[in-house]
This record gives structure tokens, sequence and C-alpha cells, in this order.
């Protein structure tokens, strides 16, 4: 925006909203992670159809990518607070889209099986990089809805995936689709190269909002974006209720998340019988609800939270009721309304996306020490992945062994609660304070405010 007003305007702070740039970038980010994620599912059938898989093969298949996931994510959480999002962000697109495009080429499980791996290693770089540019580049009360939007890229991904993946699988073959895809990641990369940096260093920025974020970004506490981190911390982490608390609530949103993600398709298609366009477009009508839906949730946390319920954490009780919101999935087996399905569905997926953003910003609020926020949002994602990743085997061998899906729902449904209440009732005490002292209690921050 311009700089250029009314003297007094411009003698105050006149509104700029350059970093909104980020929000988009980032949100372009995850979208095209998620496209290339949930593409599997969309294709599942004809692949299966090609190569002759069992559903418990489609189980490992849809899980295989978050086996290098999990394996990277705290590296590259240790190298965030080393090196630069820029950086990491870089190396990791390059990586998964190589791997899309290659995925165009396999001719058996296990070549298939190859590409996922390394898909899952590039995808790793992604979640915890934008965690990481968050804190760098917005205002503390900012954090919840930043979180939210880049997060709504998870859902916004299988929206337009499903629906872009259907058009080209049925009229060019489901192998010209991954290379599509590929094409996205380079776009995104060759922009990020371009134009994205540190508040401090990029050219693009007013002086007037630059100030602005760097005097806001913290809270009141020390500002230590860009002072390397000790990997050792990750002991002092593992030691805190707080983030034993907000690890298992991601870990059963998660688990969630890949169960719709990779079986929402199979689901559609075995239980409605539908055409693979008509797939795409009733698996992308929830993840789109949830898209706005859950954008709207992170304002409102914005906005009920001041400095010191901020920091304090006071932002569980919004993740806890998302939680419990995304356990409307296990209401799906006691209908057979397709509108009524589709509308829980929406529901649950809202729940999930708001739970899972919020409560990384839920971390990001406890953890007081810039220098070590990469790390406590790996080691949250890890947990989470580490649930999710067998979220598509279980569902496959239930398919197999029951014939149907109702008793994958209902099991994610009790995690989503249990995760509501792990939430709820652990995160009460400072993950890691400025000071270096852990924990401290929530009373204390608003006490000290």
């Amino acid at each position: 925006m311009s700089d250029q007003g009314s003297g007094k305007a411009s003698a105050s702070t006149p509104f700029q909203f350059r970093r909104g740039w980020i929000y988009v970038l980032t949100l372009a980010l995850v979208t095209i992670n998620y496209m290339d994620r949930s593409a599997l599912g969309v294709v599942a059938q004809a692949v299966r159809g090609e190569f002759s898989l069992s559903p418990v093969q489609m189980g490992f298949l849809f899980s295989s990518f978050l086996w290098s996931y999990v394996i990277f994510l705290l590296p590259v959480g240790i190298m965030l607070d080393r090196s630069t999002a820029r950086n990491i962000n870089s190396i990791g697109i390059a990586l998964w889209s190589l791997a899309m495009a290659a995925t165009a080429g396999v001719w058996s499980f296990a070549t298939l099986l190859i590409t996922r791996l390394v898909m899952g290693a590039g995808e790793a770089t992604s979640i915890p990089s934008c965690g990481r540019i968050v804190r760098e580049w917005m205002p503390a009360k900012e954090r919840g809805i930043a979180n939210v939007f880049w997060s709504a890229g998870s859902f916004l991904g299988p929206a337009l995936g499903a629906l872009v993946v259907a058009w080209i699988t049925s009229s060019w073959g489901w192998r010209t689709a991954f290379i599509a895809l590929a094409s996205l990641g380079f776009v995104w990369l060759v922009c990020n190269l371009i134009w994205f940096d540190r508040p401090e260093n990029v050219s693009w920025l007013s002086d007037a909002e630059r100030k602005k974020i760097l005097g806001e970004r913290s809270a009141g506490s020390p500002d230590e974006v860009g002072v390397a981190g000790s990997p050792a911390v990750l002991l002092d982490l593992l030691k805190s209720p707080s983030q034993w608390g907000a690890m298992i609530g991601q870990a059963s949103g998660i688990y969630a998340l890949y169960l719709l993600l990779f079986w929402l398709p199979s689901y559609l298609q075995d239980t409605k019988h539908l055409t693979i366009m008509k797939t795409g477009i009733y698996t992308a009508i929830p993840w789109a609800i949830a898209v706005p839906a859950s954008i709207v949730i992170g304002l409102i946390s914005d906005r009920l939270l001041q400095r010191d319920t901020l920091l304090a954490g006071h932002r569980r009780v919004v993740v806890m009721i998302c939680l419990l919101l995304a356990a409307a999935l296990a209401l799906v087996p006691f209908t057979n309304d397709t509108t009524l399905i589709l509308t829980l569905f929406a529901v649950s997926l809202t729940g999930i996306n708001a739970a899972i953003s919020l409560n990384l910003s839920l971390v990001t609020d406890l953890v007081h020490r810039a220098r070590d926020v990469g790390k406590a949002i790996s080691l949250t994602i890890l947990s989470g992945n580490l649930c999710g990743l067998i979220a598509p085997i279980v569902t496959g061998y239930i398919v197999a062994w029951l014939g149907g899906y109702d008793w994958a729902l209902w099991i994610s449904g009790i995690l989503l609660v249990i995760g509501a209440i792990a939430v709820g009732t652990m995160t009460q005490s400072v993950i890691l304070r400025a000071d270096g002292a852990v924990p401290a209690r929530a009373g204390d921050i608003k006490a000290r405010a």
C-alpha cells in the first residue's frame, strides 16, 4: 500500500498490510503441498486397477510418504532455527516436485512407493517453515489468523486437487495429472526465490510496516529471530506437560485429517458408486466449505486474546472446542443421506483445520524464546504425523476385514475427544520461558504482564 497521504496520517501509523503477500505465499505453498498429497487418493481406483492392488496395499501407499516425512521433521525444525525458511522451503519443494513428476513414470508398486518416500522427505519442510514464517513476520496478535490462513491450504489443496486431478485424469490419464501438479511446485519455487526473505531484508516492505512487525512479533518477549538455538532444547520441550498436551491434540487432529484426505474419495466411490469426476466434485465440497469457516474461527481466536492471555495460552479453549467439533465425523455412519454426510464431513473438516492450526499458534504462544520455536513446532507436527501415518493403514485393514468404513470413523472420533481433553487439561504452563526456566504456570505470566 502507498505511504502517501496526509501529513497527519503519515505522522501516526498509516494502515499498511504488505505482509499480506506472506499470507498468500504460505497459503499457496500449503495448497500445492496438499494438492500433491491428496492426488493419489483421487486416482486410487485407477491406480488399484492398473497395478492390481488390494485395499491394504493402498493403505500402505497412502501412508508411505509419511514414513520419510516424520523422519525429516525434527531435522527440519533444527535447520529452521539455524538457517532461513527461504532456503529450507526452496530445497523441499524442489525435491517433492521432482518426486511428483517421477510418479508419472512409475511401473510397479515398488517404484510408486519410492516416489512417495521421496515426496514425503521434501514435504517435511513446508509446515514447520510456515510456523516459523508466522513467528518472524506477524505481530503476535495475528498469529492465530496467520496460522489458520496458511493451514487452510491443507483444505483448499484437496478441494482444488480433487477437481483438477479428476478432470485431468478423465481427459488425459492419471499420470498427466502428476506432471501438472509438479509444474505448480516449480512455479512457487521461482516466486519464493525472487520475493521472499525475512522482514528485515526484503525491499518491498515499507519502513513503517517493518517497524510494526519487528516491534510486535514477540509480544514483549525478547526478539531472538535469527538467533540459533540449541538442539539440546528438545529435551526441555519433552519435559513440558504443555508440549505433551499440544502433541496429543495435534495427533488426534492429524489422524482424522489423513483418514479423510486419503480415504474420502474411495469412501464416496464405494458407498455412493460415483464416477471419478463426480467423486472429485463431492470430495471438494466439504474441503471447500471448511476453508472460510476455519478462517473465521481463527479471526475470532485472535480477537478474544489480549497480550497477557495470549502468552498464558488461553488459546487452548478454542483448540479444545474445535477438536470436539471435528468429532462430528463419527456421526456419519448413522445416516445414508448424501447431503447430511457431506455436511458432517464439512463440519468435521472445519474443526480439524482450525484445531491443528490454532494448536500450532498455542505452541508458539507458550514458547517465549523465538530461537527455539522451530523445534517446538516440528516436535508438535512430528507427534501429529506419527499418529497420522497409521490412519491410512488402519483404515485399509478395516475396509478389508469389515467391508466398510464405520469403525474407521468411530475410532477417529474417539481420538479427537481424547485430544480435546489433553489440550484442555495439560497446556496450563509456559513451555519455554525467555530466561530458559521450564515450565512456568500460566498465572505467572498474567501476574508479570
